[in-house]
């Protein structure tokens, strides 16, 4: 119980949700009740069904960022403990309740959404901006294909639509079989670039099988060292920087840094400008546009979903130690819910 304003009591309605209350391995994650999340004006509240454990969460739960981002770190994950205790960035679900000022959506819609640095997915239940990075879920999908998406699939517009993309478009992907290199593998192939993937042996078929013209392991060949050029290289690992990519760039080829450091973030406007080359760490689609499009793609067939592996919400410790061994392929996925509500 509670007390408002006028000093009479309120009943706090309670969820379940993954809470990480320190920074650590994965065993700092529990699964408790929690107060469940009261909609806004504007917002929207979501009775979550599916999520995913992404790469954001482990580095978000563990504290591990790229090299030279420490200032980052106090200042977006927190100073002692995790700023957002329930993490999880992405979701698929179904609209609970709507704010007073809410005409978009109504209570029964099932939507996708993706709450970026805000987290708060991997739970029964969260608020978002009816204007914000929700839209409804793909016709005809599973919640957890269509949370699979979203990460991967907002990451990947978001970046290629910094690019022209087409026939004779000639694409590497460094890091394809993870979530964002499978979904940029698809949009790019859709579009009719000829796709290079870079991966492991065992994840190559799979990149294949998503359009990749060509497969190259990272295990025994160096991509930076051979005789192709590209117009567009997408860094999703960390390891492929302009000083080591500059060499395999078409001239006005862009380099886009889904992972970079602080010293290649410093470095891209310089880079930029002195090789005529396009290098940015940034996307330039944002917001319910890119959900737009994430659902636009998946229902004319252009973007489907690549699962790992599928964990129940007690689970998710096991969860993000499977995240942990960098070895996913595309999205680890939670399923979140069943039939219990908050009581």
């Amino acid at each position: 119980m509670t007390r408002d304003t006028m000093g009479s009591a309120t009943t706090v309605t309670m969820m379940t949700a993954a809470v990480a209350r320190r920074f650590g391995p994965p065993q700092v994650v529990a699964v408790e009740r929690v107060p469940r999340p009261v909609p806004a004006h504007d917002e929207v509240l979501i009775r979550l069904r599916a999520s995913t454990v992404s790469i954001a969460d482990h580095r978000l739960r563990a504290k591990d960022l790229p090299r030279g981002l420490g200032l980052l770190a106090v200042v977006a994950l927190g100073v002692f403990r995790p700023r957002h205790a329930i993490l999880g960035m992405d979701g698929a679900g179904v609209i609970e309740a709507v704010g007073a000022d809410v005409t978009g959506f109504t209570p029964g819609d099932e939507v996708i959404v993706m709450q970026g640095p805000r987290m708060g997915c991997h739970a029964e239940y969260v608020t978002v901006k009816a204007n914000g990075c929700i839209a409804p879920k793909p016709a005809g999908m599973s919640f957890e294909d269509a949370a699979a998406l979203v990460f991967g699939g907002y990451t990947a517009i978001s970046f290629l639509d910094r690019v022209e993309l087409g026939p004779g478009t000639d694409i590497l992907v460094n890091g394809a079989s993870g979530a964002v290199g499978t979904a940029v593998v698809q949009l790019a192939s859709q579009a009719g670039a000829r796709v290079t993937g870079v991966c492991s042996q065992g994840n190559a078929d799979l990149v294949r099988s998503l359009g990749a013209h060509r497969v190259i392991d990272y295990a025994t060949e160096d991509f930076a060292a051979g005789d192709e050029r590209y117009d567009v290289i997408v860094e999703c690992v960390g390891n492929a920087p302009f000083s080591r990519s500059r060499r395999v760039m078409k001239p006005g080829a862009a380099l886009l840094l889904v992972i970079s450091d602080l010293p290649g973030m410093l470095g891209e406007r310089i880079q930029s400008r002195r090789s005529g080359k396009l290098v940015t760490h940034t996307g330039s689609m944002f917001g319910a546009p890119v959900m737009a499009e994430i659902v636009r793609h998946a229902e004319a067939g252009d973007l489907r979903p690549v699962v790992d592996r599928t964990y129940d919400l007690a689970d998710i410790v096991e969860a993000h130690r499977y995240v942990d061994t960098g070895r996913k392929r595309g999205s680890v996925v939670v399923r979140i819910g069943g039939e219990s509500a908050g009581d």
